[in-house]
Order: structure tokens, then sequence, then C-alpha cells
């Protein structure tokens, strides 16, 4: 049984992911919250699997939390919740440690799936999301971050797999397009986190855009190499 917890301070919300959940064999909802501060302290009492967590909201916001429960509690596994106009927040969430980051607009299956996924120590990554945070960071984001080189580690192949990631590829996806075995893929991608000591997935999202990797980054002579080059 996944135990989940819900933070957000719009309580309609609140009780429409609870109904979602409830529906479901496999997850428990332990609790709401309806500020950071709240899920917070709710999170340090019930030791959820899961929060399910709102960025904006009054007092504590969703990012100040997710550090505090990241920090505090490394079994509890955040999944963040935004909307467009809230990227750049939900990408400050993701800095402090969240595993993962969904649309509030997702379909229910979507929502399921994302929570199975973190609970299962993976990460969840919206393909929307993650275009967007291009469009949004891809400019912005510095190319010489101090972990650049660790990428040189990282053989043709394991290069290849950190970009679909960094696109938001799932695995099955990048399997199809690599022509790859899902099982592949899998192991490829345990060894790209193990290499630049990057806990999860989302992690491995947020090293591609902070040292510039889909933005020109070239990789020398085996890897991608700059366009127009």
């Amino acid at each position: 049984m996944t135990r989940v917890a819900i933070a957000d301070d719009q309580s309609l919300v609140r009780m429409g992911f609870r109904m979602v959940l409830e529906a479901q064999p496999d997850l428990e909802v332990v609790g709401e919250a309806a500020d950071g501060s709240e899920a917070v302290e709710l999170a340090r009492r019930e030791r959820p699997d899961v929060v399910l967590m709102d960025v904006r909201m009054p007092g504590t916001d969703g990012i100040a939390a997710t550090a505090e429960i990241a920090a505090e509690l490394p079994e509890t596994r955040v999944l963040v919740l935004t909307t467009f106009d809230l990227d750049e927040y939900a990408f400050g969430a993701l800095r402090a440690g969240a595993s993962g980051f969904l649309l509030k607009d997702a379909r229910p299956e979507e929502l399921l799936a994302a929570i199975r996924a973190v609970a299962a120590g993976d990460a969840a990554v919206s393909p929307r999301i993650t275009r967007r945070m291009i469009e949004l960071f891809g400019a912005q984001l510095p190319s010489d971050a101090p972990r650049a080189d660790a990428a040189a580690a990282l053989t043709p192949r394991e290069r290849e797999i950190l970009l679909a990631i960094g696109r938001g590829l799932s695995n099955t996806e990048i399997a199809a397009e690599l022509f790859l075995t899902e099982s592949t893929v899998k192991t490829h991608v345990g060894r790209v986190l193990a290499k630049l000591a990057l806990r999860d997935r989302v992690h491995a999202v947020i090293f591609v855009y902070e040292n510039g990797l889909l933005n020109g980054f070239a990789y020398g002579a085996q890897g991608p190499e700059k366009s127009g080059s």
C-alpha cells in the first residue's frame, strides 16, 4: 500500500485528488495540508511514501516545504503539481529535492502513474512540462556549470540516453527511438545516474538543463555537436 499526503491550498483540489486516489486499492490518503508548513508537519507525523505538493501556497510555499521534507525525510518522495504559468516555481521545487512534476490538469491515469512511479523510486517527468522548461530556461541556464565535465565519463550510448531523459522521454519511448529493449534502457539509465551521482531521473533532467546539453553542448567527436558545426 502506497501512503499519500496531499498539500494544496484549495480544498476542492484536495477533495478531487482524494476521490481519485481513494478509488485505487493500492493507494491510501493519510492526510491533507493547506500550506507548506502543514505539509512538513504532516510528513513528519505520517511518514507518507509520496507527498503531492502544490507550489504556490500561503505562508510556507511548496518549494520551501519540499526542501525541508527532502532534507529530513529522504524516504518520502515529493511530486510537485504545477501549471504552465508556475513553471519557474516548479523548477525551484525540483532543485529543492522533488522527485517529479506534473500538470494539475493531468488526466487521472497520468496522476496515478506518476504517484506509483515516484513511490517505486523512479521519477515522474511530464514531457509537456519538459518542453516548456526548455522554452523558459534553455537560454538562461549556464553551459559551464561545475559538473559539466562529468558528462565526459559517459559512453556515447549513455550520452544519448541522458539527452533523451532531458527531453522528457520515458523508457518505452527511448527504447523505440534508439531501437533498444526497455530492460537495456533501464540498465543504461541506472548507469547514467550512478556516473553523474544523480538521485533520480528528474535530477538528470535538471543536470541536462543546468549544463546546457540541449542548447548546443558538444560532447566531442562521437557525441552530439553544436548545431551548425
